[in-house]
């Protein structure tokens, strides 16, 4: 009888563990929209979902993956930017300007005889001028360099997008997962309730006949009733498991899905063949998010450096003045000219020296960064590899145990409808069945979700 108990404990924690672990991440708030369109969507017909789908309509509609998308196009305008540089600009401005006293001009004594020269006011009361001025970089290192610093920021960019990729892949994946768990065990119960309801019928038959106890018929009974609460909480599971993967498929939440296949299928194919697992985490997206994030340091580095060059630039101005004390502008002529600037850097008060040195201590810090991470990644790679074996030996030695306590119950169920045995040993071999079935479809599930996360820690990408 304490046999019987702690295998009903046992279960019932095994079951509660499970629900709040899929319960545990269920969305407060709808992924979706919540109008006449999504009322619309509720009243069809249920969407059926395989996993191939499910990240199919993930990776095309999952947020994170647009917003990556757009940063994407935003490097790009970001590269058309600096290349505008380069191109010749031309500006147009005008000036008026009212004079209420008019300039004064010092000419030298006697310029136009015996008592000019001196102070003497020239010009007129309104003036207006206009310039059309076209310029063009010659020699600009910053902006070559800078070039180089945008080819690295689109470079991380892009790395970040299939980071969002692999990362929304195998969270989808293993929310798909954690739905088909919660419905194999949804069926086990089920078998298990059905199983329990027919020996209550057989027991109260045999009490009937004076050939069973009303103790075997209260015992039968209570296990049937343990049976409910562990279903609806698992049926709860069901729910939460599907909202999570709602959201990350950025579906309404009120449009109901149906998840195609099973986890026994997927464990035909794990038995059936054997992964080749490499422990190359070159693709993996974190090693490869913190390079980029290096080189584009180093390209800072050098676009600040550039700024030591002196540079040189062309431009080309044309300008057009008149002047009048009325508003009647007559005469309007025009002057040209030609020139090049030459800028030399000579001295900044040591802050573009300080500037290269807060760089460079940047740079020596992500590269100890990248060193402890590839230490790090290489020890999950291992790990990942290692629960992936460990939970295909799991599903090898789960199957056996399965067969066994089946074996076992058809045994223990004919020897008790020969009235060979108590109601407490068919309880316990019950017990058994299901703690068993659940147990391999537990492993199955551990397989699959390694396998996730070794597929992330890889960086593949679907």
């Amino acid at each position: 009888m304490r046999d019987t108990k702690f295998r009903t404990t046992a279960l019932l924690a095994l079951l509660t563990l499970f629900a709040a672990g899929a319960g545990a991440r269920q969305p407060a708030s709808p992924a979706g929209d919540t109008g006449p369109a999504a009322t619309a969507a509720a009243a069809a017909a249920p969407l059926a979902l395989s996993l191939d789908k499910a990240l199919e309509i993930a990776l095309s509609e999952n947020p994170t993956i647009k917003i990556a998308d757009l940063e994407i196009e935003r490097q790009v305008y970001v590269r058309r930017e600096t290349l505008g540089n380069l191109v010749p600009g031309i500006d147009a401005s005008g000036a008026y300007t009212r004079n209420f006293m008019n300039p004064v001009m010092f000419m030298p004594e006697g310029v136009f005889g015996p008592g000019s020269g001196g102070p003497m006011r020239m010009g007129f009361s309104n003036s207006f001028q206009g310039n059309v001025t076209a310029s063009m970089p010659l020699y600009m290192p910053t902006i070559y360099r800078t070039l180089d610093l945008n080819k690295e920021q689109l470079a991380a960019a892009v790395e970040a997008a299939r980071a969002s990729k692999v990362t929304l892949a195998s969270e989808v994946k293993k929310a798909y997962y954690n739905v088909l768990l919660a419905q194999q065990t949804l069926d086990v119960l089920h078998a298990s309730e059905e199983n329990v309801r027919q020996y209550v019928g057989d027991t109260r038959v045999k009490l009937d006949q004076g050939l069973a106890s009303e103790y075997d018929l209260i015992t039968a009974e209570v296990q049937l009733s343990n049976l409910r609460p562990n279903i609806i909480q698992t049926e709860n599971a069901i729910t939460s498991g599907k909202q999570l993967l709602k959201m990350y498929l950025y579906l309404p939440f009120d449009l109901d899905i149906v998840l195609d296949g099973s986890l026994d299928a997927h464990s035909d194919r794990i038995t059936a063949t054997t992964p080749m697992l490499s422990t190359d985490v070159s693709d993996n997206t974190d090693l490869r998010q913190l390079e980029l994030q290096k080189k584009i340091l180093e390209s800072q580095f050098h676009v600040m450096r550039g700024q030591r060059i002196p540079t040189l630039a062309a431009s080309v101005t044309y300008q057009v003045q008149s002047q009048s004390n009325s508003f009647r502008f007559s005469h309007w002529p025009g002057s040209s000219y030609a020139g090049v600037q030459l800028s030399v850097p000579i001295f900044s008060g040591f802050k573009r020296v300080n500037q290269e040195r807060q760089l460079r201590n940047n740079i020596d810090q992500l590269s100890l960064q990248y060193k402890y991470l590839t230490k790090n990644v290489d020890v999950q790679v291992k790990n990942a590899i290692d629960n992936v074996v460990k939970a295909r030996e799991e599903i090898k030695a789960n199957a056996v145990t399965v067969s066994q306590a089946e074996r076992g119950y058809r045994i223990t169920k004919t020897r008790y409808d020969n009235d060979m045995s108590t109601i407490l040993e068919l309880n316990t071999a019950e017990l058994s069945l299901t703690q068993a079935n659940l147990n391999y479809s537990q492993s199955v599930y551990n397989y699959l979700t390694a396998m996730a996360d070794y597929e992330k820690i890889i960086g593949k990408e679907e």
